[in-house]
């Protein structure tokens, strides 16, 4: 009987463990193969290299100065999502006013959460075109120039260049912060678009998590004269710690990607000086660019780095974040 059930296991599982050693788990050993080598992606030729791919990382200014990008991102991204997508569930889901019928959400909860997630159904190339014109580098065609014109910030003959800045913005007063959010403006764009972007998926996940707790906690917590905000830090967040967890883990993902983004919107300019480049951006330049077909290994080789960084921080934030499950 059990060797039955087994044989049946094994022939259930076969062909798809089948497909995702030959198309997910090959290519990953290919790179790291192509890694080791200076192979240029289209001779038949592929000299050993050893590690002295992994050596020269090391000695690249712009791989660097991408990693740096990546390390703004994953400490900004994450964190902003995060909060403005636990504000706006928390005040779409318990910010109504306690009434006969308990604790609610505010009036139209549901078409605002329709609102914030209808970014995610655009696809990148509508997010560039629509972020182009907002961050455009004219008072005539640009949306937000345009707009701080009016309103006297700007000087119409001098319009802010946004996308096209490569400068950085220091925040005066706050320490370190001539070195630490030391970023192009570019940079800053970028992650403005991907938090809009990321705001309505974090928002339906953490109401989701909240709808799923006995509206009598949170009725409890008001009778005993808890404010919103002691309910918020008490019970919403250790409730929803779990979902946090996760929302953190995906976002960190994405921000140590950020290839879309930071390719399909930052003009070839600032692609070309770097300013607008991460990691995954200049290995795709390393790889395919018209200047560098000569070096698809030394791509290879920062492939693998920056997947052993998301493995790395993958495991580093499961391990910080990792609590009990709090029942109710």
């Amino acid at each position: 009987m059990n060797h039955g059930r087994a044989r049946f296991i094994v022939g259930f599982l076969f062909f798809p463990v089948l497909l995702y050693v030959v198309y997910v788990i090959w290519p990953y050993l290919q790179t790291i193969g192509y890694s080791l080598t200076d192979w240029n992606g289209f001779t038949p030729e592929v000299p050993y290299a050893g590690f002295g791919n992994y050596a020269d990382l090391l000695k690249d200014e712009t791989f660097l100065r991408s990693l740096y990008h990546n390390a703004v991102i994953l400490v900004v991204y994450p964190i902003v999502t995060i909060l403005l997508a636990l504000f706006f569930a928390f005040m779409l889901n318990v910010g109504g006013r306690g009434d006969k019928a308990g604790v609610r959400g505010v009036a139209g909860s549901g078409l605002y959460k329709t609102i914030f997630f209808f970014p995610q159904l655009l696809s990148i190339a509508i997010v560039a075109i629509l972020w182009s014109r907002i961050f455009e580098s004219s008072t005539d065609t640009g949306f937000l120039n345009a707009l701080l014109a009016k309103v006297g910030i700007v000087d119409p003959q001098h319009p802010l260049l946004f996308l096209g800045e490569t400068n950085s913005w220091l925040i005066p007063g706050i320490p370190f912060g001539d070195t630490v959010l030391d970023a192009p403006v570019v940079l800053w764009c970028l992650i403005v678009i991907a938090v809009w972007g990321g705001v309505g998926f974090y928002l339906v996940l953490f109401s989701a998590g909240m709808q799923s707790v006995p509206k009598d906690i949170f009725e409890a917590a008001l009778l005993d004269g808890s404010t919103r905000g002691q309910t918020f830090f008490r019970i919403t967040l250790p409730l929803l710690w779990e979902q946090i967890s996760v929302a953190w883990v995906y976002l960190g993902i994405a921000a140590l990607d950020f290839f879309l983004l930071a390719y399909a919107i930052a003009p070839p300019s600032m692609q070309a000086t770097g300013a607008s480049h991460v990691m995954s951006s200049w290995i795709y330049h390393t790889a395919f660019g018209s200047s560098r077909y000569d070096k698809f290994g030394y791509a290879c080789a920062m492939a693998v780095a920056m997947a052993a960084f998301t493995f790395i921080f993958a495991l580093i934030q499961l391990r910080i974040t990792r609590r009990e499950k709090i029942e109710f």
